[in-house]
């Protein structure tokens, strides 16, 4: 049976996985103003998936983690990111995404945080290529969904002529290349000429595997462009969501007016509440910093909706500062 991969448009335009950022709130957010071609999740660990229910015993729905395994019907189609270098972890996780609905799992295989390569995951696994293959071909046997790979074009330094082959052998549904080594960290421009070379090994191993840019997209028409310019198939965005749900309809966030950017991040607060069990609030953060910006009293006011606890409170200080103008 085909999957969703090979039915969609081209080029697409995908969400990239943040972590504390793509969660379910957020993401209902970007649904209802201009979805992506591909929703993902933030990334989730398989071997605490694993250990919560079978070693400890707890119930899924009490396990902390299955709230980033949390979707709407809006959220379509929509694929879960794990990460793990033990090919029966990324099993059981296949397994268990499959059975929770969702269209696809996502290995990740580029975050270069510490705590993540330190259990030999993320950009680690470029270092292990045989783990890499086998994670892939153990997720590919345990469910019938498409497996798909986020990584890097190098630990080091660039090694797309070793590394891209490795996972094209493996034949995942697609890959996203992140066009930064993981030394390069976000410290550095993405290299969007290593997608040439990144799509000419592709179609030379196995032009069936769909590959994604990612990096330093701007927005829509810049994605456009970078596809277009390098001949990958789609591109996904990122940071370009901050402060822009509406980043997949094609607005830039300089043209949307004061009062929606406002009512589209309560909309993202009191939705972030209904998280069950709830993220801590100071995680809105982010989000507060990115939609009150670029107009007159922005900085005072961001300020002030730093300091908020909860939704409510945030809506008050933003009152008391509209009515200060009239």
């Amino acid at each position: 049976m085909a999957s969703f991969w090979s039915k969609l448009p081209k080029p697409f335009f995908v969400m990239a996985p943040m972590a504390d950022v793509t969660d379910a709130a957020f993401r209902a957010l970007v649904a209802a103003r201009g979805a992506p071609d591909v929703f993902w999740t933030e990334f989730v660990s398989a071997d605490g998936l694993y250990h919560t229910r079978e070693i400890k015993k707890v119930p899924d729905e009490e396990n902390p983690l299955m709230r980033d395994l949390k979707k709407s019907p809006a959220e379509r189609p929509i694929v879960a990111q794990v990460f793990s270098s033990d090919p029966d972890m990324i099993a059981y996780a296949a397994a268990l995404i499959e059975k929770l609905g969702f269209d696809g799992i996502d290995i990740n295989m580029g975050c270069p945080d510490a705590s993540v390569e330190k259990q030999g995951c993320g950009s680690a696994m470029i270092r292990t290529p045989e783990i890499a293959q086998a994670v892939i071909h153990a997720a590919k046997r345990a469910s019938g969904l498409p497996v798909s790979v986020k990584t890097r074009v190098g630990y080091h330094k660039e090694t797309l002529d070793e590394w891209l082959p490795t996972l094209l052998k493996a034949a995942p549904a697609a890959i996203t290349l992140h066009l930064r080594t993981r030394k390069d960290l976000s410290l550095v421009p993405a290299d969007w000429n290593l997608m040439k070379k990144a799509v000419e090994i592709r179609d030379a191993v196995d032009p069936e595997v769909l590959l994604i840019g990612n990096g330093d997209v701007s927005d829509l028409e810049d994605a456009k462009a970078k596809v277009a310019a390098s001949g990958c198939d789609g591109a996904m965005l990122g940071r370009a969501l901050f402060g822009n749900p509406w980043v997949f309809a094609g607005r830039k966030a300089d043209d949307v007016p004061r009062e929606e950017k406002f009512s589209a991040l309560m909309e993202l607060a009191y939705a972030f509440e209904k998280l069950s069990p709830p993220k801590n609030f100071s995680i809105l953060k982010k989000h507060i910093k990115a939609f009150v910006i670029g107009f007159e009293g922005a900085a005072p006011l961001r300020a002030q909706l730093m300091e908020a606890e909860n939704a409510a409170e945030l809506a008050g200080v933003y009152i008391d500062f509209y009515r200060a103008l009239l």
